[in-house]
């Protein structure tokens, strides 16, 4: 048994992004391996709205994510994924609970590069600014995975990681780390190898 089953263990939060589900991807893949090792994992489901123009609303996604609230505690790990990235930014300095690790699958904050400045008008995860220095007080150890082949740019991982002062790992051809761009990402074996690593 490795170093990473003999920790106390934590929970997890893996959050999906847009018009996402907990069911997708390497989510339910990635749950069940924590789950093994002894971890609580929990991904929630977050209030979509189709053919709205505000399609995912901040507040909804906050009011869903506080029945969760006690389980935030200095041991736990959240992992996010596209627009769960943008909310785990927004979301973190809210609570001011000081966690040990994020994962950020695909972030972004700015829409500029690759979505029409409309969309950015309409979006409420847009509307406040990062709080980077305090995410960084909050948060113990911040990894970032970006693709090469993204439609999010790998510059916009790295600014992130600029921001954060986070190691960014720059994963070839990956897509969006979805299934939706490759197949293989029903599993996502490279995550749980440098979620296994903090732990040694």
């Amino acid at each position: 048994m490795d170093n990473f089953a003999l920790q106390d263990m934590s929970t997890v939060f893996i959050i999906h992004g847009s018009y996402g589900h907990p069911q997708e991807n390497w989510f339910p893949w990635l749950k069940k391996k924590l789950e093994t090792l002894g971890h609580k994992v929990i991904v929630p489901k977050f209030p979509i709205h189709a053919n709205t123009a505000n399609n995912h609303r901040l507040d909804e996604w906050f009011e869903e994510f506080d029945k969760y609230k006690e389980f935030i505690n200095e041991e736990t790990i959240v992992i996010a994924h596209s627009r769960g990235c943008s909310f785990a930014f927004q979301l973190l300095p809210i609570l001011g609970i000081k966690i040990n690790s994020l994962f950020l699958v695909g972030p972004f904050v700015d829409y500029d590069q690759w979505r029409p400045d409309i969309y950015k008008d309409y979006d409420s995860f847009q509307a406040r600014p990062c709080l980077w220095k305090r995410l960084r007080q909050l948060v113990k150890h911040i990894e970032i995975f970006q693709s090469t082949n993204d439609v999010i740019p790998v510059s916009e991982g790295q600014f992130i990681a600029d921001c954060l002062h986070s190691k960014i790992t720059i994963v070839k051809n990956a897509g969006h780390f979805n299934v939706a761009t490759y197949k293989r990402y029903i599993k996502f074996p490279l995550l749980l190898k440098h979620i296994k690593k903090i732990q040694e």
